[in-house]
């Protein structure tokens, strides 16, 4: 009989050792990869933990001991009988999803981690500690699967992997150590020294500890809109009307200028009415009774995230966030700023991620309502500046800017390294490192805000809960460390088709590419080294627009990145202001095209 177990033992710790690897290697290929890795994995585990804690006692050609064994739990056969349950869950459960596999696999860990404490009452010395730890780490590793869902994923694939993964190396070790099991059951232990099970066990419940502080740590730190965001009983119909505005405290506001928080009305892509948030920095020079009327720069911020949390005027250090290095340089010349946080972030959402017009509307609203403010006296000559998905709001808000708002005297556009086509974007996402956090915004922006773009058609089943997850975490956050981490170990796209940019979504990303006259002088910036917003993609969008017979001042900045484009060190910040001051002035613009 020992003989049998043993070889039994061999066999199932064999298998365990590939698909532990599957599971932590590559866990997102597909969703029914990761099912079949998962029942797959359960159902090792349970052989392994019947064979390996069955009772020696119960082995009628087990060796006689010295002295008797405790006598065994009653239950000893209870850990394996729940995994196996849960791999016949997992493998019955009509359509089964991540969410199911996060459950099975929680539930069943917290189970095994209960048991293993409560079977500790029967071990002494170094076996009793062990027990204990490692019932204390089952536990908490269950835990994190059920309860914190931005590493639902990595507890279900990687960690459980890389557990199934190790307990087939020690039952392959062990089966072939002279027939000693790797686990043998907490009743039958003595107490011997068991020194490095107990380093290792120590070692699991550290990691395991780390985790759940890191995600303890993750969820407080968090951002949250207060009530100023809070949209209120009565909101009038028309767009740019200040509903609310309040001082602005931080630290990169400069101590000769002053700022607001403002809430306003706008207007969504559908034409419905909507309320959004802001900034509005001004120097000390244009408050005051003797206040002298500061121009204006409008600043469309880049990419934050796509939930309320991820305002700039939310997030601590926002401008710098939505890549807004040099408000100080802009005050300083006597300027003020108006930064919206765009619909959606701030107020309720949902935000229109890489969507033209509302983010066009946004931009405009907010400088309508920075001039209903009686603190700050502004001057009617506007110039927008834009970078990466601002960049593209900055283009928009040219185009748009005659018809929505005539009222707004636009003399300029600074579209820096913009986001001029979503399709080459998109296409570009899966040669960056992070690209599936950008995609993973764009599918949520796309689908929040058009019926007819469904996340199902979009995103392939196994990314689905990646994809929600990602678009739930804001760039300026310490939890998109997780996301960033879960993009890496993505190895394939997250779209359903190796063509993404057919039926609906493809039709939306194509009416975004904002090819409208500007009739405004535009400024195209771009880094030729940028990794996001590619130069020769930006290169393409500028001929045509030099095609069309629209205006264009494009310039190019060799080596520079996408962030560093427009970095306070950058070569681009002193011709930016001087372009700015220049369209303030009047001077005639450049034409690059002619």
């Amino acid at each position: 009989m020992a003989a049998v177990r043993r070889w039994s033992l061999l066999v199932v710790s064999v298998l365990a050792v590939p698909v532990g690897a599957l599971l932590a290697l590559r866990p997102f290929a597909s969703l029914g990869v990761l099912v079949v890795g998962v029942v797959a994995g359960l159902v090792v585990l349970g052989a392994v933990r019947l064979v390996a804690d069955r009772p020696a006692a119960a082995d009628r050609d087990a060796p006689d001991a010295a002295e008797p064994p405790p006598t065994p739990p009653r239950w000893w056969w209870a850990p394996g009988c729940a995994y196996l349950a849960a791999a016949a869950v997992v493998l019955l459960w009509p359509g089964p999803t991540i969410r199911v596999l996060a459950v099975a696999v929680g539930l069943v860990l917290v189970a095994d981690g209960v048991l293993d404490v409560l079977a500790a009452r029967g071990a002494r010395g170094t076996a009793r500690a062990g027990a204990l730890l490692s019932g204390a780490t089952s536990v908490l590793l269950g835990a994190l699967a059920l309860a914190w869902p931005d590493v639902t994923v990595l507890v279900v694939a990687v960690l459980f992997g890389a557990r199934v993964l190790l307990a087939g190396l020690r039952g392959v070790g062990a089966a072939l150590g002279r027939g000693r099991t790797p686990r043998p059951s907490v009743a039958d232990r003595r107490a011997r020294p068991g020194t490095w099970r107990l380093v290792g066990q120590v070692a699991a419940l550290v990691v395991t500890l780390a985790l759940t502080a890191a995600g303890i740590g993750i969820e407080r730190a968090a951002h949250e809109p207060d009530d100023f965001y809070a949209t209120p009983a009565d909101v009038p119909d028309a767009p740019g009307r200040l509903l609310r505005s309040a001082a602005f405290t931080s630290s990169e506001v400069p101590p000769d200028a002053l700022a607001w928080r403002i809430l306003y009305t706008t207007t969504r892509v559908d034409g419905s009415p909507t309320v959004a948030s802001g900034l509005v920095l001004a120097p000390r020079t244009a408050t005051g009774a003797a206040a002298r009327p500061a121009d204006v720069v409008a600043w469309a911020h880049g990419t934050t995230g796509v939930t309320p949390g991820c305002a700039p005027s939310v997030l601590p250090d926002g401008l710098a966030a939505g890549a807004m290095f040099v408000a100080d340089d802009v005050l300083a010349r006597g300027w003020a700023v108006v930064a919206t946080d765009y619909a959606g972030l701030g107020t309720d959402g949902p935000h229109a991620y890489l969507v033209g017009e509302p983010a066009a509307h946004d931009v405009l609203d907010a400088v309508r309502a920075a001039h209903e403010l009686d603190d700050v006296a502004l001057s009617d000559r506007h110039v927008v500046w834009g970078h990466s998905q601002g960049g593209g709001a900055a283009l928009w808000t040219g185009i748009v800017a005659p018809d929505y708002a005539p009222d707004v005297d636009l003399l300029g556009v600074a579209a820096l390294a913009p986001a001029s086509n979503p399709s080459a974007l998109l296409a570009h996402l899966p040669e960056v490192s992070v690209g599936a956090l950008f995609a993973a915004y764009l599918a949520q922006g796309y689908t929040a805000t058009y019926p007819d773009v469904r996340l199902d058609d979009v995103v392939r089943p196994g990314a689905r809960v990646i994809v929600r997850e990602m678009a739930h975490r804001c760039l300026a956050e310490r939890g998109v460390v997780v996301s960033a981490l879960t993009a890496l170990l993505l190895d394939q796209p997250v779209w359903a088709h190796d063509d993404p940019y057919t039926g609906a979504f493809g039709a939306r990303l194509d009416e975004n590419v904002p090819d409208g006259a500007i009739d405004a002088p535009l400024l195209v910036a771009q880094g030729t080294a940028d990794s996001i917003v590619v130069a020769s993609a930006q290169d393409a969008y500028v001929a045509a627009r030099c095609a069309a017979g629209h205006a264009v001042d494009h310039r190019s900045y060799p080596g520079l990145d996408h962030v560093a484009l427009v970095e306070p060190d950058s070569p681009l910040i002193p011709a930016l202001l001087a372009w700015t001051a220049d369209r303030f002035g009047g001077a005639p613009p450049v034409d690059g095209c002619a």
